[in-house]
């Protein structure tokens, strides 16, 4: 089974892609060039709007080559595209590194997985149900 979303690049961005079969994060990448300092943050563009379907949502995670090689990962850790967001995707990026990292157009800058997601209903309550671990 296949989620369909669809995608609108801007500006010739480059489509997500899947490096290999079976992987759960597509490749996402930056649609500008840029320079990060140490302890700088950037928003980096990524040329791509999205339509996901309601009841899902897209998470942006970072790339675990650049944290390690580079220091350089996302600001928020995992950022959530929710399915009524139809602007450019843009990723909060970091430098924890002690030197400046060139982003250059097309470099692949975090992934992106798919999840779907259930609205939940909050009902107020005097008490909760007891477990094993409480409030341990």
């Amino acid at each position: 089974m296949h989620l369909k979303v669809k995608i609108q690049k801007i500006d010739g961005a480059k489509m997500p892609f899947y490096s290999h079969k079976g992987d759960s994060g597509a490749d996402l990448y930056s649609s500008e060039e840029c320079t990060i300092n140490p302890m700088e943050r950037k928003l980096v563009p990524t040329g791509i709007r999205l339509s996901i379907p309601y009841g899902y949502e897209a998470q942006i995670r970072p790339k675990s080559g650049l944290a390690i090689e580079h220091g350089i990962t996302h600001a928020n850790c995992v950022g959530t595209i929710d399915s009524g967001y139809r602007g450019e995707i843009k990723i909060p990026m970091i430098n924890l590194g002690s030197k400046p990292y060139k982003i250059e157009k097309g470099k692949k800058i975090g992934q992106m997985v798919f999840a779907k997601v259930e609205e939940a209903v909050f009902e107020e309550t005097d008490e909760l149900d007891v477990t094993a671990r409480n409030d341990k």
